[in-house]
């Protein structure tokens, strides 16, 4: 017979189980307003006229007319051709660092991830400064060194073979991480198996290696693709002054006056359900073929002795890392530093005009700062706790919902940001909730698209901790909050300053869903940049580029050195 102290201790660990559900539920109903409210709101009206009334003319008039199908043909093979190149570059380099003695490969692999701080945005002005037709420094030093005419050039950024061009610089980086990784867990049995049977190193390369990374491959070219497809920064900056349009571009030129916001959310839909059918299939595929090695440790992968080759691979790497980093920074700086993009950077051109009207006569750099790092922080901290719990609740199984959160969490990969930018300005500019005009409407933004990365990261993490430590707490009389708040978050803390900085960057970044939701009031520095390019002050630009790549490093710089969640996970009995 159970006596009322056993009973109320059967009532206490009941509570003490179900603590997180009503945190849960409530996470729950945030992502579905995160992600289902705005998706919502697009396919309404995507399927409705100016006056309410249910139609399809709105994809009528899309397949019938040219003006739209060919900004998606051209993005679509601007994506092949981005996907092509980032894998292209992507292949051998990660091979030389991962696999091969070349001389500073730790160092080489650290300016590649140091390459995703820039956005693409900001490294397509770059090269607007050095290859452009006319102005571009590369084609002014051709011209001196090659005796070129004034008017001759080699270089043309603004083409389609520029906007791949430049998309590619800033997308390789993802492919080289993923390839990276799959050489780098490559046992080193299976090639010296080969070897041992006859097998050159070549063949060697061929039968064994490649088909053992083909899956990362597979994934950095379907990631480079979708990258591309959906990007608005770059092709805004470079194909719009070379006359043409890609999708993203041709959905912000309807939000332009007058708005034609049915016939903007009808051309979404189909770039929606692009990108979910091209991440599904790339899950699909890698699903199909895959590689496991079963047995015991293995030993690592050796390294292939370059012997002469060593300087000329060096001189490679550093040629590679020249187009996304080197050459653009060193524009920007130039650029930042002189009167005019044209003028040579001798002593006599050194001048602070640019630094004085940026940050002293310009009005609205103050402002744009401001909101830029608020949001940044604000957004980051926010997501990272949200992808906190949702990752928590999905590895531990704790819910009823928690595959549905899993889900959520992971449904903003397959949305543009083009896409989400029109779904939450047709959201949020009516009754009973206005955003539109306000920071509120950035930061659900910014939170809706960072979430999968953080999510995904933070899963991971949680996968690889044992929950032993959380059930010994639970034990003790610790429910799941405090035993997710003082055991679990202190030992993830390296990869909770690792999400939090990644999703710090990739707000700074954003341009796409930034560029339809901002106002006067509510600019941040990726919107003033754009908007600046427009009206062709370079030099603004590359000082405004350059601060934000100052302060993002050091709020990653300063988020790495401080103590995160509290203090250590206390001693258990």
């Amino acid at each position: 017979m159970t006596t009322a102290a056993e009973a109320a201790a059967t009532r206490r660990r009941v509570w003490r189980i179900d603590a997180l559900n009503p945190l849960l539920a409530l996470v729950g109903l945030v992502l579905c307003g995160l992600i289902l409210l705005p998706i919502g709101w697009l396919a309404w009206y995507s399927i409705t006229d100016d006056a309410g009334r249910l139609t399809l003319s709105n994809f009528t008039r899309l397949a019938g007319d040219p003006s739209f199908a060919l900004p998606y043909l051209t993005a679509f093979g601007i994506a092949v051709g981005v996907a092509a190149g980032a894998c292209g570059a992507a292949l051998p380099l990660a091979w030389l660092v991962a696999r091969t003695d070349m001389p500073l490969a730790r160092a080489i692999r650290s300016l590649v991830t140091a390459s995703f701080v820039t956005p693409p945005f900001l490294g397509a002005i770059a090269w607007e400064l050095l290859a452009a037709p006319n102005s571009g420094m590369l084609n002014q030093a051709a011209r001196t060194i090659l005796g070129l005419g004034p008017y001759e050039h080699l270089f043309n950024i603004y083409s389609a073979g520029g906007v791949v061009f430049c998309i590619a610089c800033y997308t390789f980086p993802l492919v080289f991480v993923l390839l990276a990784n799959a050489l780098d867990n490559i046992p080193g049995e299976l090639e010296d198996a080969s070897a041992i049977l006859g097998a050159g190193r070549l063949r060697t390369l061929r039968r064994v290696t490649l088909p053992m990374i083909a899956p990362a491959l597979l994934a950095g070219a379907l990631l480079s693709f979708v990258q591309a497809l959906t990007q608005f920064g770059t092709p805004a900056i470079l194909a719009l002054p070379a006359g043409f349009h890609v999708i993203t571009t041709k959905i912000w030129s309807l939000f332009q006056y007058p708005p034609h916001a049915h016939l903007a959310a009808a051309a979404a839909m189909p770039l929606l359900m692009l990108t979910v059918v091209l991440l599904r299939g790339q899950q699909m595929l890698l699903g199909r073929r895959g590689y496991i090695a079963i047995g015991g440790r293995s030993s690592a992968p050796r390294k292939v002795r370059l012997g002469p080759w060593r300087c000329p691979a060096l001189l490679f790497a550093l040629g590679l890392l020249s187009l996304p980093i080197f050459l653009p920074y060193a524009a920007l700086i130039k650029t930042a530093l002189v009167k005019t993009p044209s003028d040579p950077l001798t002593l006599d051109t050194l001048s602070l005009r640019n630094l004085r009207f940026v940050f002293v006569d310009f009005s609205q750099t103050r402002q744009a700062l401001g909101n830029t790092v608020l949001l940044g922080i604000v957004s980051a901290t926010a997501a990272t706790a949200l992808a906190l719990i949702v990752s928590y609740a999905t590895t531990r199984r704790v819910g009823v919902g928690h595959r549905a959160l899993g889900v959520l969490a992971t449904a903003p990969v397959a949305i543009p940001g083009i896409v989400l930018g029109v779904g939450l300005f047709l959201a949020y500019t009516r009754p009973p909730v206005v955003l539109y005009g306000t920071l509120w409407i950035l930061f659900l933004a910014f939170i809706t698209i960072e979430l999968p990365a953080g999510y995904q990261q933070l899963a991971a993490a949680f996968r690889g901790l044992h929950p032993e430590l959380e059930e010994a707490s639970r034990i003790f009389g610790a429910n799941r909050l405090r035993s997710l708040w003082q055991i679990t978050a202190p030992l993830l803390r390296s990869s909770v300053i690792a999400t939090w900085c990644f999703v710090f960057i990739g707000v700074i970044r954003e341009l796409s869903a930034t560029i339809m939701l901002t106002t006067a009031n509510t600019k941040v520095v990726s919107v003033i940049i754009y908007d600046l390019n427009e009206s062709g002050d370079l030099g603004a630009i590359a000082v405004l580029g350059i601060t934000l790549l100052l302060i993002t490093f050091a709020v990653v710089l300063l988020a790495s050195r401080l103590p995160v969640l509290g203090r250590a996970p206390p001693r258990l009995g």
